[in-house]
């Protein structure tokens, strides 16, 4: 389809997306909307990050709403804080030209009696992570008795930071002849033992074309250096990078705050990015950085979800990550909204084995800058 309209979007959304700049559907859209529009129906949809996901479960998820209606009728779940807040923000800028809907966010790391109460006021949609939503649950601060519709976005990454229990509990205090669209880059085993357990037989299936999982706007490239170099190879790719912005993936919370305080002292605007920070802390970096007064972000992956900042130009994997999964979603950072990226790794001799088979399973191919 070439427009949202004849894929069944409402004008009024329509012209809210046309605000944004979004007028013509990515192909997960394509194939996701007119389902979910068509049919009362659960739904799996596999695709890579940076393809439009919120936009293609977000429009139907919208259209469904009934804003007469003061109650909760439908949930996103998601696995972190940031991804969250992203949805929610989505959701409320789609709804411009639109009937009022409310989006309330929740999620750990903030005084659970201000979203307590924040859920007092009308809200039809729950943007949530697992955690804290079966916090609220337990305070009986929410009733989801009337949900229609429960998306799992995502759900890979909720499944691999051991939600497993949480969404079993949650999907529990929905009404079962509630929907569930299942979003997710990745199909590891425990996502389809989550399929088989609360999704309907005949769901319909989505894949996004291409065997790569990995947006195919990325160049990916990589370094051969020992330990001890790193930091010198990376100043010295920062200075072919100029003024453009990118995030720096580590392993650990102590390698991130080293190299961040490492970038500081060669006057690099830099700042890092964690589990343990306070939630202010990580909204005053995040700030700072799409303001563009911070040229870097050093990270964890805690930070490789959620984060969907425009024109970012690269990211950096100093060190490898756990998994493949994680260097899709460190690499899906960049190369958004139909943008080109660079995905830079560096590496030892022996990590050089690990790029080769990411490039068999990921159906990527790895250049070697040196």
């Amino acid at each position: 389809m070439n427009s949202f309209k004849e894929l069944g979007i409402h004008k009024d959304f329509v012209k809210g997306l046309d605000g944004l700049n979004i007028t013509k559907p990515t192909e997960i859209q394509n194939l996701a909307i007119p389902l979910l529009l068509a049919n009362t129906t659960d739904l799996i949809a596999q695709a890579q990050t940076g393809t439009g996901k919120t936009a293609a479960f977000g429009l139907p998820l919208l259209q469904m709403v009934d804003a007469e209606r003061k109650e909760i009728q439908a949930i996103v779940l998601c696995p972190t804080r940031e991804l969250g807040q992203q949805i929610a923000k989505q959701l409320f800028r789609f709804t411009k030209f639109s009937d009022k809907i409310f989006t309330e966010a929740v999620y750990g790391g903030e005084k659970i009696d201000r979203q307590i109460s924040a859920l007092r006021r009308p809200t039809h949609i729950v943007v949530a992570t697992p955690g804290r939503l079966i916090d609220l649950l337990k305070r009986k601060a929410l009733s989801l008795s009337k949900v229609q519709t429960v998306v799992l976005d995502e759900a890979d990454e909720m499944l691999s930071m051991g939600f497993k229990k949480e969404l079993n509990q949650i999907l529990e205090f929905v009404p079962d002849d509630a929907n569930t669209w299942l979003f997710s880059a990745t199909m590891p085993h425990v996502i389809k033992e989550i399929i088989s357990e609360h999704l309907a037989a005949d769901a319909p299936r989505i894949e996004t074309s291409g065997k790569s999982r990995v947006n195919e706007n990325i160049k990916h490239k990589y370094f051969v250096c020992d330990d001890e170099e790193k930091l010198h190879v990376l100043l010295e790719f920062l200075k072919t990078q100029h003024k453009n912005r990118g995030i720096v993936f580590c392993k650990t919370k102590k390698a991130t705050e080293n190299l961040a305080k490492q970038l500081i002292a060669k006057n690099i605007s830099t700042a890092p990015i964690h589990g343990d920070l306070y939630q202010k802390e990580r909204d005053k970096v995040m700030r700072a950085f799409k303001n563009e007064n911070l040229q870097l972000i050093v990270a964890t992956d805690i930070a490789a979800r959620g984060l969907d900042i425009s024109e970012l130009a690269y990211v950096v994997h100093y060190q490898l990550p756990e998994s493949e999964e994680y260097y899709t979603h460190r690499s899906g950072r960049t190369a958004r909204a139909g943008r080109e990226g660079l995905s830079m790794a560096f590496v030892n001799t022996f990590e050089r084995k690990t790029l080769l088979t990411y490039e068999q399973s990921l159906n990527i191919t790895f250049d070697r800058v040196r």
